[in-house]
């Protein structure tokens, strides 16, 4: 039995890059990793602009108004988003009718808010000063031309498609999806909606990695369950030959009916870990079958969706070409005393809340690995270490967040 990180570094080592790469519309990079470092061409703003509608004024003019006291300025032009710009210098004791986005003209040094302004004549009175650079949008001050805006192994969301939008640009190249397959196993487990349903398991593994694959940027096919005998389980293996990632749920035990070790060793497959010191989630088995990572997880739901987390997610992001691949971890304050053997590492399904900028947690209720409830209810997961038989009531603890910006924190 291999120790937790152990199993994690080998099997992030044993993980590359994916090959090949795809250029998309900003429209369908939602979600993909970029395959090569975005060069800014332009200054974004291109222009000194201005932040509000209202005047552009030099600042020194505006010192000392007051309600009481305005200070009146000639207007002597209007520019507005888009339109036409001012040709001239603007000098002392005049101002440019602005509207929010249009250029600062030259002489100008800020911008002061109709709000804090009156107009009458063609005279704009003024309330209030205005600081120097007071209002102004700086060019580049966004974006600046030649600077690397994004790094390759980012992960694209709304923003950065904005930002790529905003540099002219209308395509991006990203690294393609991987191919993962996924297969059940176990004449036990039926499909969801079969009539055959009595005294048999329904099937949910599948679906909860088909679904995690896809939120973690892989591309799922799901092969169907595989039944108990070595025939039907080396057909589905078959099928998922060519994939980058094979993942089956049940059958890599030392059981009687567990037939996926025996069609590993068909094909030569190198297997690198068979168990790992953690619950839920010990059987876990995984290796090198002919260019394809294999990762064998255990049959109980809870231990499936962990082992998935803390393994493949991981893996699959590193495929993926991402370079942020780690979960957030940080402290919290346990609210209930949590006792546990010490040979391996839990992983106990929690809700954390915080109050007072502390951060606490307690468990979701009983943490049976076949009790997906308590992932449902979850919103982390409370890391327990090799070595500690209780984790006491008031104590801080190292939690694991599910639910959060995914991907966001460096690994």
């Amino acid at each position: 039995m291999i120790h937790f990180d152990e199993a994690r570094k080998l099997i992030l080592e044993n993980t590359g890059i994916i090959s090949g790469t795809e250029i998309l519309p900003l429209n369908s990079c939602y979600n993909r990793i970029l395959a090569c470092d975005i060069i800014s061409e332009r200054n974004i703003p291109p222009a000194d602009n201005s932040a509000m509608d209202g005047y552009a004024v030099i600042s020194a003019d505006t010192i000392n108004a007051t309600s009481s006291a305005p200070v009146k300025l000639n207007i002597i032009a209007e520019v507005q988003a888009g339109g036409a710009l001012y040709s001239g210098k603007l000098t002392h004791g005049n101002a440019v009718r602005i509207m929010t986005g249009a250029q600062i003209p030259a002489g100008a040094d800020a911008v002061i808010p109709f709000e804090d302004t009156e107009e009458k004549e063609s005279i704009a009175s003024l309330f209030t000063s205005v600081e120097k650079n007071e209002n102004i949008r700086f060019a580049g001050e966004d974006i600046k031309s030649g600077n690397i805006v994004f790094s390759a192994g980012t992960r694209i969301d709304s923003a950065q498609i904005g930002q790529i939008a905003s540099m002219n640009l209308t395509e991006v190249p990203v690294f393609r999806k991987p191919r993962v397959s996924i297969i059940s196993t176990g004449d036990e487990i039926v499909e969801p909606g079969s009539a055959d349903a009595d005294g048999k398991i329904i099937n949910s593994n599948a679906y909860v990695l088909f679904n995690e694959v896809q939120k973690y940027g892989g591309d799922p096919e799901y092969l169907g369950i595989a039944k108990d005998n070595y025939d039907d389980v080396k057909e589905k293996f078959e099928k998922a030959m060519g994939s980058d990632i094979i993942i089956c749920s049940g059958g890599v035990s030392m059981g009687r009916y567990d037939f996926i070790p025996d069609v590993l060793k068909s094909y030569g497959t190198e297997i690198l870990i068979h168990k790992i010191a953690m619950k839920p989630g010990k059987p876990v088995v995984f290796g090198i079958l002919n260019n394809s990572l294999f990762f064998g997880l255990p049959g109980n739901p809870v231990s499936v969706m962990i082992s998935f987390i803390e393994f493949v997610r991981p893996s699959l992001l590193k495929l993926c070409g991402s370079r942020q691949i780690h979960k957030p971890e940080i402290s919290a304050v346990l609210k209930e005393t949590i006792h546990k053997k010490p040979e391996r590492r839990h992983f106990v399904r929690g809700i954390y809340t915080v109050k007072n900028g502390t951060v606490f947690v307690k468990t979701t209720g009983e943490q049976g690995s076949g009790i997906l409830s308590s992932m449902a209810a979850a919103n982390c997961l409370i890391i327990l270490p090799e070595g500690m038989v209780t984790a006491e009531a008031g104590t801080s603890v190292t939690i694991q967040l599910i639910q959060h910006g995914e991907v966001s924190v460096s690994g």
